[in-house]
């Protein structure tokens, strides 16, 4: 009897410590598929933390953890992940493009184009890193190579919208305002809901003279997304140029309420009130203009100045 109960005790004690085995040995991939479940960045983070503490040293592991520190703003542990993907699994595009990405929002454009180039080298059919790289040198004023990059995106996808629109801003940049306009024309045709090509074509309009195409614009922005503050802006300048000044001026205002560190609501503002004759509310503006960093007109300062009889 003692044999026997010995034996079932031990054969109790094998199947508890059994499980336990098999558990030590697969729980790391458990976590894993459990943080590649996860919707929150969050719960990304703590189960592929899990997954590596369990042992798991996979480029995969690393490199998810470092998508979701860089969705949660967490940019110097994304690097710090992609690198140790990249240095367990050198070939895989997603990881450098991931650490471009986390580069790119700590404003490192140079680094940012290199992790990009070298996911295209690896991935050559990925539009949108072509995009990516585009908006890195777009950042760097480097506005052809972004249109060559926007190009290479559009001619990978034909829908990518995000490439049509990024492609006008470089357009509008050169002052190559008919191609901006195309550009943002296509995105709008993607898009019908995209506020932001709206904004930005309704600016480019107004550069060229088109007023009224302007305000159509921005009026259109404006009803898809009453919280932008820059198409009220680019609005107030439009009807600044019509010479409908106390129009302008409400438009600035409002956006200056969405954004009070929209310069160039200060800027547009100061104008239509310096065409009012309302000299101290102009250089009070151009002075809030300067202080969140822009440049008010020179010619208009020059006109100031003249007009109110006195300098800053």
């Amino acid at each position: 009897m003692k044999t026997n109960r010995l034996l079932v005790a031990m054969c109790i004690l094998l199947f508890a410590l059994l499980p336990w085995g098999c558990k030590q040995k697969t729980s790391a991939r458990d976590a894993f598929d459990k943080g590649y479940k996860a919707s929150s960045p969050e719960e990304k983070i703590r189960w592929f933390t899990k997954a590596i503490e369990l042992g798991l040293s996979q480029a995969a592991a690393y490199n998810n953890r470092g998508q979701a520190y860089c969705k949660k703003g967490q940019y110097d542990e994304a690097i710090k992940d992609c690198t140790k993907a990249i240095e367990l699994d050198p070939n895989h595009a997603n990881t450098y493009a991931i650490r471009g990405l986390a580069y790119y929002r700590k404003k490192q454009y140079d680094d940012a184009i290199k992790d990009y180039s070298k996911a295209i080298e690896l991935k050559p059919s990925l539009a949108e890193i072509n995009t990516y790289r585009g908006l890195a040198y777009y950042q760097k004023e480097q506005y052809d190579e972004a249109i060559w990059d926007f190009n290479r995106a559009i001619e990978l996808n034909a829908k990518d919208l995000t490439a049509y629109h990024n492609r006008g801003v470089a357009y509008d940049h050169k002052k190559e305002y008919d191609d901006a306009i195309k550009d943002y024309t296509k995105a709008i045709e993607l898009d019908p809901n995209f506020a932001k090509a709206y904004n930005n074509r309704g600016f480019v309009y107004c550069e060229k003279g088109q007023y009224d195409e302007a305000i159509k614009d921005c009026t259109k922005a404006i009803e898809l997304n009453p919280t932008f503050a820059f198409p009220y802006a680019n609005r107030g300048l439009a009807y600044y140029h019509k010479g409908q000044s106390d129009e302008a001026i409400k438009d600035c205002t409002k956006a200056i309420e969405l954004d009070s560190t929209d310069a160039t609501a200060y800027a547009n503002r100061a104008m239509a009130y310096s065409a009012l004759k309302q000299y101290d509310k102009a250089w009070a503006d151009v002075a809030m203009c300067r202080k969140h960093g822009g440049k008010p007109d020179p010619t208009f300062l020059e006109d100031l100045a003249k007009a109110s009889g006195r300098s800053e």
